[in-house]
Parts: C-alpha cells; sequence; structure tokens
C-alpha cells in the first residue's frame, strides 16, 4: 500500500488499482482528497499490473460533498474539475463502490467513474439547491445524460436523495452489490475488464435526452409543477437552465453554461445565504455551558397533557419514532375528539403512500388516552399542552409535582408565559423546562427550548438531544415575555397594526411581507391562528379592531371570516368592513389616513423585529444571533434565501439599521423606534451580528 495523501492510499489488488479515501467524518472533496484522486489515477493509468481503477471510501460514507468551508477559505489546487477531467479521460475502466451516501460533488466523483456499484443502503444526490447553488462539477450535464431529464430535475431542484434501488432502476447505479462492498466492486471491474471493448464516458451519451429534445415544452411543465414550492428561490431555476443546456448544447458548452451559472449564484445574496443558514442550524445545537458529556435522563415513555391541536401534534412526534404516549385529557368527549384527529392525520397520510395501514395502526397503538393525570406518573418526560392561562397550568404543575416520579422532566408548550413562575410552584424547579413546539406540531421543525433560572444542565442536555430524535431544530432560549420568537413577532404584528390605522390596506400589508418571502402575511397569519386567542367575549368590550371582529364572530378561517373574507376553499379575498374599521378607529385616535409605500410597509415590519433581536441578545435570552435565524426560519417561515432577520440586517449593513430606525423616531415622535444600545455600539464599530 502507498499513501498517496493523508487522506489517500493506494493498492493494486489481484490486477485492479484501489484507491481508498479518508476523511472524516464525511470524506468531504477536501484538497487532500482531491490531489490523492488526481495522483492515483495518474499512478494507476502508468501501473501495467494495473488494470482497472476502482474507488473506495472508508468510515460511514462514501464522498458525501465538497468541503464548503473551502467555499470562504479558498480552493487550493487542484480543483475538482481537473480530477474529474483525469477520471473522464481514463484508458482505464474506473468503477465508483458507494456506501452511505454520496452527494453533491460526491456523486459528481461517481458520475465522472465510467461504472458505479452500491450497497443497498447508499443513497444518491444533488442537494446543491439547499445551500442556494447547483453543482458545479459536470453534475447538471452528466445526471440527465444518465437518469433522464425529468428525473434529474426532480433531484437536483429538491436536493432529495434516492436509494439505491431507485438508482439502479434509472441506470445512476449499475449494481447492489451484497456482502462485502469492496470485494463486489473488485470483482465488477473485472467483469468489466474480460467483457472489453470500448469504454462508453456518460459525456458522451444522448439517448436519454431525445425524449426532452421533442417535447422542449417539458421544461415549462416542470417550472409551474414547482412554482409554489420554489417561489423566491434562484437556484432551482437555474438549475433547471443547466438541464436545458445539457439538452440543446455539446457537452463542452453545457459545462460552459453551468460554470457561468454556478458563479452567478455563488457570487449572490442567496448563496450566502443559505450557507450561512447551513451553518447557523448546526451551531444552534452547541450550548456552551452545558459541557458535552454532561449526562442524559433516559426518555423511555412521554406524558401530554392535553389532545387538541397542539397536545395531538405532539404526541404524534413521540409515536412517529416510536416512544410511546399517554395523552390525558378532562373530558371523555374532548379525548375521543383528539384522539380521532391524530388517526384520520395518520389515515391522510397513509392514503398519499407515505405511510402504511400497518404503520396507522402500530402508531395509534402506543397511544394511550386517560382522563386520570395520576397515569403520568411513570413517565420520564410530562409536557403540558393546554391554553394560555397562567393559572391553568400552575394548578397543573402543582398537581404534577405531586405525581410525577423523582428525576422526571416537567415541561410546558407555553409559547410566551414565564417558565420561572410556572417551576415556582413546584418543589423541583430544576426539572421544569419550556418545551415550545410550533403549530402544526407534528410537521414544523422548530422546538424552542427554553431554560429557567433553576433548570439544570442534565435537563437542558436532554431536551437538545430528544429533540434530535424526534426530529426537530432545536434551540435553546430565555425567559421573557414571548422567548424569542413571539417577542419579535409581537413587535411586527404591533407595527402591521399602526400601518393599517394609518392608512396601508391590510392585504397590501400582507403581500408585501409575502412578496419579501413569508408564506403569508400578518392578517392572514392572525385569520389561520384564530382572532379569538386571548378573547373573552363577556370581557370584551370592543377596543380595537380584532375584538369587534371577534364580536361580529369574525374569527378567522375557522369561521369563514377574519382580517379576510374566506370562500369554501379557504381561499381569501378583501373584507371592506375591515377597512372600514381600520378608518373608524384611526378617525376616533385622530389619524388621519394617507397612501404608504411598499418600501415603509417592509421597514416598519422588518426593522422593529431586528431591533427587538438585538434586544434579546443584549439581555442574553439568545446565545447567539444565528440562533434568532434559525428561530424565524424554521419557525416563522422567514425565507432562508435571506438568511433569517439577524443575517439580513447585516445584509443592509447595521449602520443603516440605526440610520432608518431614528428615522422612524424622528417622524414618529414614537421611543417603539429606540434602537437598541448593543446595536448602536456593534453599528458604532462597523460590527455584525456574529
Amino acid at each position: 500500500m502507498v499513501q498517496l495523501t493523508s487522506m489517500v492510499d493506494y493498492e493494486v489488488e489481484d490486477g485492479v488499482a484501489v484507491l481508498t479515501l479518508d476523511n472524516p467524518p464525511v470524506n468531504a472533496l477536501s484538497q487532500g482528497v482531491r490531489q490523492g484522486l488526481k495522483e492515483g489515477v495518474a499512478r494507476a493509468l502508468a501501473d501495467d499490473t494495473a488494470r482497472a481503477i476502482v474507488i473506495h471510501c472508508k468510515g460511514g460514507t462514501f464522498i458525501a460533498g465538497a468541503d464548503i468551508t473551502e467555499f470562504s477559505s479558498g480552493l487550493v489546487e487542484p480543483g475538482l474539475h481537473e480530477v474529474l477531467d483525469a477520471m473522464d479521460n481514463s484508458a482505464k475502466p474506473i468503477v465508483a463502490a458507494i456506501h452511505g451516501t454520496a452527494l453533491g460533488g460526491g456523486l459528481e466523483t461517481a458520475l465522472s467513474c465510467h461504472f458505479r456499484v452500491a450497497v443497498a443502503s447508499a443513497r444518491l444526490g444533488l442537494p446543491e439547491v439547499n445551500l442556494g447553488l447547483l453543482p458545479g462539477a459536470g453534475g447538471t450535464q452528466r445526471l440527465p445524460r444518465v437518469v433522464g431529464v425529468e428525473k434529474a430535475l426532480q433531484m437536483m431542484t429538491s436536493g432529495v436523495p434516492i436509494g439505491a434501488a431507485e438508482a439502479l432502476d434509472t441506470g445512476l447505479v449499475d449494481r447492489i452489490v451484497e456482502g462485502d462492498l469492496r470485494e463486489g466492486a473488485i470483482a465488477f471491474a473485472h467483469e468489466k475488464i474480460d467483457q472489453g471493448g470500448k469504454l462508453t464516458r456518460i459525456r458522451d451519451r444522448d439517448d436519454k435526452l431525445q425524449e426532452a429534445r421533442d417535447h422542449p415544452e417539458l421544461f415549462d411543465r416542470f417550472r409551474q409543477s414547482i412554482a409554489r414550492k420554489t417561489r423566491g428561490f434562484l437556484a432551482p431555476e437555474y438549475n433547471i437552465r443547466c438541464i436545458e443546456a445539457a439538452v440543446t448544447q455539446p457537452f463542452d458548452e453545457g459545462m460552459k453554461t453551468e460554470s457561468k451559472l454556478f458563479m452567478e449564484l455563488m457570487s449572490g445574496p442567496q448563496a450566502a445565504a443559505q450557507q450561512y443558514f447551513f451553518f447557523a442550524e448546526r451551531q444552534a445545537g452547541k450550548v456552551p455551558d452545558v459541557p458535552r458529556d454532561t449526562a442524559e435522563i433516559p426518555i423511555a415513555k412521554v406524558g401530554v397533557i392535553g389532545s387538541g391541536t397542539m397536545g395531538g401534534g405532539i404526541a404524534m412526534n413521540m409515536v412517529n419514532v416510536g416512544i410511546p404516549v399517554t395523552i390525558v385529557e378532562v373530558k371523555q368527549e374532548a379525548l375521543e375528539r383528539g384522539l380521532g384527529v391524530i388517526r384520520k392525520n395518520y389515515e391522510n397520510t397513509a392514503r398519499k403512500g407515505r405511510i402504511s395501514d400497518a404503520d396507522v395502526t402500530g402508531r395509534m397503538d402506543l397511544i394511550t388516552g386517560s382522563l386520570d393525570l395520576t397515569d403520568l406518573a411513570d413517565c420520564d418526560l410530562i409536557i403540558e399542552a393546554v391554553f394560555e392561562d397562567m393559572a391553568v397550568k400552575k394548578d397543573i404543575f402543582t398537581r404534577l409535582d405531586a405525581i410525577a416520579k423523582p428525576g422526571a422532566i416537567l415541561a410546558s408548550n407555553t409559547s410566551a408565559l414565564d417558565i420561572n413562575e410556572i417551576a415556582g410552584v413546584t418543589g423541583r424547579p430544576e426539572s421544569v423546562i419550556g418545551l415550545h413546539f410550533f403549530s402544526p406540531a407534528n410537521v414544523m421543525k422548530l422546538l424552542e427550548v427554553v431554560r429557567g433560572d433553576k433548570t439544570s444542565k442534565e435537563v437542558i442536555k436532554t431536551c437538545m438531544s430528544f429533540a434530535k430524535r424526534i426530529r426537530k431544530v432545536a434551540v435553546l432560549v430565555g425567559v421573557c415575555h414571548g422567548f424569542v420568537g413571539n417577542r419579535m413577532l409581537f413587535v411586527r404584528q404591533f407595527q402591521a397594526e399602526q400601518l393599517a390605522l394609518e392608512g396601508a390596506p391590510p392585504h397590501r400589508i400582507d403581500k408585501v411581507l409575502y412578496d419579501f418571502g413569508f408564506p403569508m402575511g400578518a392578517f392572514q397569519m392572525s385569520d389561520l391562528a384564530g382572532l379569538d386567542i386571548g378573547w373573552n367575549a363577556k370581557t370584551s368590550k370592543g377596543a380595537n379592531v380584532r375584538e369587534r371582529l371577534c364580536e361580529m364572530d369574525r374569527r378567522g378561517q375557522k369561521t369563514g371570516a377574519g382580517f379576510y373574507d374566506y370562500d369554501e376553499n379557504r381561499t381569501p379575498s378583501p373584507a371592506p368592513i375591515v377597512q372600514e374599521l381600520y378608518a373608524e378607529f384611526a378617525a376616533k385616535a385622530g389619524i388621519t389616513q394617507r397612501e404608504i409605500s411598499d418600501e415603509e410597509i417592509l421597514e416598519r415590519c422588518i426593522l422593529p423585529m431586528i431591533n427587538e433581536g438585538a434586544r434579546i441578545l443584549e439581555e442574553g435570552i439568545a446565545i447567539r444571533a444565528s440562533d434568532i435565524d434559525v428561530v424565524y426560519v424554521y419557525g416563522y417561515g422567514w425565507p432562508v434565501y435571506r438568511g433569517g432577520p439577524m443575517h439580513y440586517a447585516n445584509s443592509l449593513g447595521l449602520d443603516k439599521v440605526v440610520e432608518k430606525l431614528r428615522a422612524y423616531q424622528r417622524s414618529s415622535g414614537s421611543d417603539f423606534w429606540q434602537p437598541c444600545k448593543y446595536l448602536v455600539d456593534l453599528a458604532g464599530k462597523g460590527g455584525r451580528f456574529g
């Protein structure tokens, strides 16, 4: 065996040169890997004892992609194009032996080989679109030549990898190897040696492009099919253009198109934002004051109090990963209704083919319904998910304190209330934590983990780890009204209300936010949640537009009317009565309504969020600015191609943010716009949110 670089070894076994890559943890295409591949191919071509080449990786995976840290630090020669060209032009057959994942540059490397074999559990894909990019080493030109244009469009615009069986069906993999992969790849190489004949490069194939040449309209049809999902993103469209180039241009010209479009994306703000967010998400799980070796509390059974929308969704997260759940309700009718909704959700998923009928039965069998709180005595984690009323929550936690076993974690799903106050009614405040799921809880990825003043490190570590187990992205936050997400949302909603009073129609405010990239605007979000959250018919005094709407039984989508009118398909249309109400309240407050520009609407909705985010950092409620961005992308639909509110502030320039805040402070005469000291100081130093 010869060590070519610290990451690549070379040896000849039974007439086959085996290049073994070892670059933990995922065999990324770092400089040492690229150099080793280049030297290894050259050595094998000059080695008369080697009649074929196998590329094999140690560890848990094949090449899982590029080393994206080099995107910012700069590439060191040889570049991947140079390496893949050498492989592409090899006179000896090259076989990629794939296990784990072959993603991005890893799959592009495999596509530059003559053949690909894989274990049955392997997954292959080009996920660059998720980083705001496209495959930049020939993937856009080679993949459609192997799997066909329509499959390539699906894979590249979604970034979702396919399994080995599907890869075999599409021609992306030539054989699935049972048993030892290295031995199987060498045996496959021998078969190709024995067959002889001319080696066909992928670049020279075009039989799977013909259908798209005959029917070019398939590209626009595909664009229409993904338009809603990819709204606002540049990368999906650029991937499509590259595949069009594969169909309409010779290979070398298509490569030039790929390179040009790749560089446009790479130098643009969307790729920067999406790559920033890639690292932000991974950083969010790290808690500086909780050592990695902190003991975790085993969680084998979970209790959920409340079977409504939130409680039912929370329970589904548990049983989806095989954790038994006991759901406690006050009344049998409510319990049956809640369990019925869960079953219906699973049955709908089964009808769509995403799970089997057996999965429905198996998951429902993991749920036990009860009307007795003492049935939670053997649970390791108990999550309270009742409505937002401090007195009710304190009563529940007082009772739980007497019921739950020692060491059990007691969690509240509150979206805004004081976890310390809740913990204070127990004799075990160290075991109390906030687990703020987002609605629908079985779908939304975010979990705000709220640490109280006395929450133990073991409980924090357990909950952060448990979030991954139930497939959530956890962000640790501190105690304040609304925590991180809702606290920042409150100021946006306040300004949306002010803008409506000053003359901007609610539907136009929503359109500005929608065009910015949010899935819906402030008023449509309120309608979806329900205008009667926290509203009491007995105490309502019609003090504002929302109260008046509730009194008119316009309580949102569920009643067919709120800030909008809704048809039978819940499609919204502007409601004249709402604008009339805002005009009425504006007149009472002495506000002269006026025409307001889209620019002002956007600034007045977004800038307060940035300012509040800075206050949250100043107070230590969030550990990092990037944690706030993770909360907003996964919890509130902030467009990931803008990175999150704090990243967006960096892109605007913090000095410009402060300048705008002060301008609105002067024009309004309101301290609402007073820039946070932390923001002012950071901007004064020419700094950025880190």
